[in-house]
């Protein structure tokens, strides 16, 4: 279970004492094989506090690559699992560049500190007080200086400003949903708290646009080729009705849109193969992607994407040979080429490429890459080598 912070732990952990604690047992292990002792050591170095710190320090380590100076920042467990990375915070924000907005589940402060950088005027609100607690002191961290409210997202505190909302995605049993009304606060509960205003809300990306109506705009966002989150964007803010970003830890990013050209061909295999990202292919937006970078489908239901030239900054498959799948020719292909290591991609086929793997028995020096998919009703088997082609 996690610690359960309260208000005194976090004013110890703000406090010199608890800075000098924090920066004692920074210096642990903290593994599973060395937690008696850890725990031994912090009690006697810390006193009763110990198990705060101890939680603070394992949380800023998960922490580091989420937010900029975690091992500066407060969280609760729950608070980090669900905070926003920094450069998808930071993305949104920059939609909002210029208005006052008013973060209404601000939690610790990942998507606010964010905000806050760019808004106009900026209120951050949570009805958690420890979460507010340590949004506050992870703010002046940042040095932002946000207006923090304790109030419950559903009993608006603000007017005339962008409302942005994170609800919670878990159920009482730690499981994530998917279902509008168990989010907390409840998606539809959200819209109508807001009526009229600019609405953003945070989804899990598997959120179907068909049970959140009010959303005009629905954008799937990716990190380093993890699709992070959808985003809901009121009439007021939608610019498309579907859109998919795509963001680096490099800072460069880029995005496509349902007003894109989508008009494709499904035809033979080109020179590549192309997985798009899968911001793209959650958002629907595989053909518009295909077309800005002169690209075919090799069928017109799976999103697989082929050509002679790939888009610039992907992982892309140079295809060395094609056929008609089996596992028999599959097996033949690799002893052929000496492949003793083969990663395998499938769309489109009931084939676990784990299991699979493990069946052909892949003996050689040379790497390669194997995509499964289907053309039509036939499956076919592509020997590719994969190759990082350079941003543009």
């Amino acid at each position: 279970m996690p610690y359960a912070f309260s208000l005194d732990d976090v004013a110890f952990l703000r406090s010199a004492e608890g800075e000098e604690a924090l920066a004692t047992c920074a210096a642990l292990p903290l593994t599973d094989a060395s937690r008696i002792a850890d725990v031994a050591a912090a009690r006697r170095a810390v006193g009763e506090r110990y198990a705060a710190v101890l939680e603070t320090v394992v949380l800023r380590r998960k922490a580091a690559a989420k937010v900029e100076q975690a091992d500066r920042w407060l969280f609760t467990g729950d608070a980090l699992q669900q905070a926003s990375a920094a450069p998808v915070a930071a993305h949104r924000a920059r939609r909002l560049a210029g208005r006052d907005v008013h973060d209404v589940t601000c939690s610790i402060g990942a998507d606010l500190v964010e905000l806050a950088r760019t808004a106009r005027r900026c209120v951050g609100s949570d009805v958690d007080a420890v979460r507010l607690a340590m949004a506050r002191h992870n703010c002046a961290t940042a040095d932002v200086a946000p207006l923090l409210v304790r109030a419950d997202a559903l009993r608006p505190v603000t007017r005339d400003c962008v409302a942005v909302a994170d609800p919670a995605r878990r159920d009482a049993t730690g499981r994530r949903t998917w279902r509008p009304a168990d989010f907390v606060p409840a998606l539809d509960d959200l819209a109508k708290a807001y009526p009229g205003r600019d609405l953003v809300v945070k989804c899990a990306p598997g959120i179907d646009p068909a049970v959140v109506p009010w959303a005009r705009e629905v954008e799937l966002v990716s990190l380093d080729g993890q699709v992070r989150e959808a985003c809901l964007w009121s009439a007021g803010l939608a610019e498309v009705t579907r859109r998919a970003t795509v963001l680096r830890s490099d800072g460069t990013q880029w995005t496509v849109t349902d007003a894109e050209p989508d008009e494709v061909a499904v035809g033979e295999p080109g020179e590549w193969i192309v997985d798009p990202d899968g911001a793209v292919v959650r958002a629907g937006l595989v053909r518009h992607y295909a077309a800005r970078h002169g690209l075919w489908q090799l069928d017109e239901r799976i999103a697989y994407l082929t050509g002679d030239e790939p888009p610039p900054g992907v992982r892309a498959f140079r295809v060395l040979e094609f056929g008609n799948y089996s596992e028999k020719s599959l097996r033949a292909t690799l002893r052929r080429h000496e492949v003793g290591r083969v990663e395998i991609l499938v769309r489109g086929l009931d084939v676990d490429p784990n299991a699979l793997r493990r069946r052909l028995k892949p003996k050689g020096a040379r790497e390669a890459s194997v995509v499964l998919t289907r053309m039509g009703r036939t499956p076919v088997a592509f020997l590719c080598e994969a190759e990082r082609i350079p941003a543009g």
